[in-house]
């Protein structure tokens, strides 16, 4: 016998309107609970899967704003540096740039410095051979008025087993002939420095009795002021420092009118070539040489100035006159030369010249030449204040606080200062990206070398390097600038995209809170009713029990 309860009809479809109710309800409050209409893909499959989609590329896109920020931050730290970088590469020309003034406002005191350390060396033991016991130099030092033909010349400056550079300087300096003339000295650097105490002076390095040649002068760190002088007699080592941008020949002998020499005269009268002799003539100015000038006995020292001045490899770097109250030829050369050479050559056997320039190659004279011999002298413009070392050592110390800033202007591993590279990806699929090259801002990467402020040349190269390195800088920060604002544009609208993907999704899946609020009063309102309809079914069946 079953032992079921037996409903009515009416009660079973108020039971089943109760329970649609009670569901719709349940669902309601789902939705009330977490603002989304489609919670799974049983809601909605179709809306469910496009939302998560959108979500999905919208979170992707989140996690590369971490990237492109750290980008931006790399550029910044990078425009950080570049700023501070500009200011040292300024610095450093202002520096040379002071330099120059100081080299043209110079009081005219020659000086010779060499570049190498020789702190704690042996000359002869530490030269790799290039030096060897019993070589010698002589130091030479003339006035500016070579009309009196005053040189003053050391003896030997014997170089001994076991000497160091500051036995060299003693003996500089105890030598009875230039001691009055010349110091010499070591620098801070461990460098050799010889000086004039007298102005418009020329100080002269060259062989003595047994050469060092020219490694000997490259282990002194002075082979860029000598160099290999041709010489009638043998072939030596030699060069001249001169303060200032004149070199001055010999007196002329020639006729005077009114007590002044004249530029008519013949090279022969002015005691210049002897007659019926014929040389070439060269300059050489900082490795260019001029056309070889011809010149005989019988030529003018007109002809001499002339064919410098109109000679186009030279005229544009030095200009050639007369003083007519000293009757010396002039040679006065461009701020920019550093070194020139003066080389005479003789066009046959015994041809005798004596010009006077210098101190070298016997006054670069050719007496007693066989056919194609050569004399030669090597000058060199060398700054001539104290201050120019300060100068050097000011300029070396920013290039190294430029290598310094530079080091430290990384951000996260990447430095573009130092010639790193920086990607930013702009899309989850990471192939829309913006690379950011850098550079290499080192003083060496800018073309800044270390600073000897010895001449007008190295000062303009100084002063060159820097502007060109100023460009430089100026010129990547344009570009870094640049890259800033894409980087920032692509950010802005990574970000409206991230903004438009959550909507979409939004769009596919969030409740209407008030149309929602609204269903579940209305269902609880149908609940209420369902109840009191169920009631009235149960009591219909309770008036049939009371008949009984």
């Amino acid at each position: 016998m079953s032992s079921d309860v037996v409903l009515t009809a009416a009660l079973r479809s108020n039971l089943l309107s109760l329970q649609s109710t009670q569901r719709l309800i349940d669902t309601t409050q789902l939705r009330l609970a977490t603002g989304l209409r489609v919670n799974s893909a049983l809601d909605n499959p179709q809306n469910f899967f496009a939302a998560q989609s959108l979500d999905n590329r919208a979170n992707d896109l989140t996690r590369l704003l971490d990237g492109i920020g750290q980008s931006i931050r790399t550029i910044e730290a990078a425009d950080k540096g570049i700023t501070a970088l500009t200011t040292m590469v300024e610095q450093a020309e202002s520096v040379a740039s002071e330099a120059q003034s100081e080299i043209r406002a110079a009081e005219g005191f020659a000086r010779i410095r060499g570049t190498e350390d020789l702190r704690g060396k042996d000359l002869v033991a530490d030269s790799g051979g290039s030096i060897v016991a019993g070589d010698d130099l002589i130091i030479e030092f003339q006035h500016d008025d070579v009309a009196s033909g005053v040189v003053q010349s050391s003896g030997d400056i014997n170089i001994a087993a076991g000497d160091t550079v500051y036995d060299v300087v003693a003996a500089i300096n105890s030598d009875a002939s230039v001691k009055d003339y010349v110091r010499a000295s070591v620098d801070t650097n461990g460098h050799l420095k010889l000086e004039s105490l007298e102005e418009d002076g020329l100080i002269r390095v060259a062989d003595g009795t047994t050469t060092p040649g020219a490694d000997g002068y490259s282990f002194l760190g002075i082979d860029n002021l000598v160099s290999t002088e041709d010489n009638i007699a043998t072939t030596r080592q030699g060069g001249t420092a001169i303060a200032g941008r004149i070199l001055k020949s010999s007196v002329s002998g020639g006729t005077t009118v009114n007590g002044k020499y004249q530029a008519s005269d013949t090279l022969d009268d002015a005691n210049y070539i002897a007659t019926g002799d014929t040389v070439g003539f060269e300059i050489i100015i900082d490795g260019t040489s001029s056309t070889e000038i011809s010149l005989a006995a019988t030529d003018t020292v007109q002809d001499l100035l002339d064919g410098i001045n109109n000679n186009a490899n030279i005229n544009e770097q030095v200009t050639a006159s007369f003083d007519v109250d000293t009757g010396q030829v002039k040679l006065t050369f461009d701020d920019a030369v550093g070194q020139a050479e003066i080389q005479i050559n003789a066009d046959a056997a015994g041809d005798d010249t004596s010009f006077g320039f210098g101190m070298g190659s016997s006054d670069l004279t050719g007496a007693g030449a066989a056919a194609t011999d050569a004399t030669s002298e090597l000058f060199t413009f060398v700054g001539t204040s104290a201050n120019l070392d300060q100068y050097t050592d000011d300029f070396n110390s920013i290039r190294t606080q430029i290598d310094d800033l530079v080091e430290d202007a990384g951000y996260r591993g990447v430095n573009l200062l130092n010639n790193d590279s920086l990607t930013t990806f702009f899309n989850e699929d990471r192939d829309n990206t913006l690379v950011s090259s850098g550079m290499d801002f080192t003083s060496l990467g800018l073309g800044i070398g270390e600073a000897d402020f010895t001449n007008s040349v190295d000062v303009q190269s100084a002063l060159d390097s820097t502007r060109s390195a100023l460009s430089s800088v100026r010129n990547f920060g344009q570009s870094m600038a640049n890259d800033l604002a894409v980087i920032q544009t692509r950010r802005d609208f990574t970000e409206g995209t991230i903004n438009t993907l959550k909507a979409g999704a939004d769009d596919l899946t969030v409740a209407d809170q008030n149309e929602e609020g609204a269903n579940l009063l209305a269902l609880q309102t149908r609940q209420q009713l369902g109840v009191t309809s169920l009631s009235l079914a149960a009591q219909s069946q309770q008036s049939v029990l009371r008949l009984f």
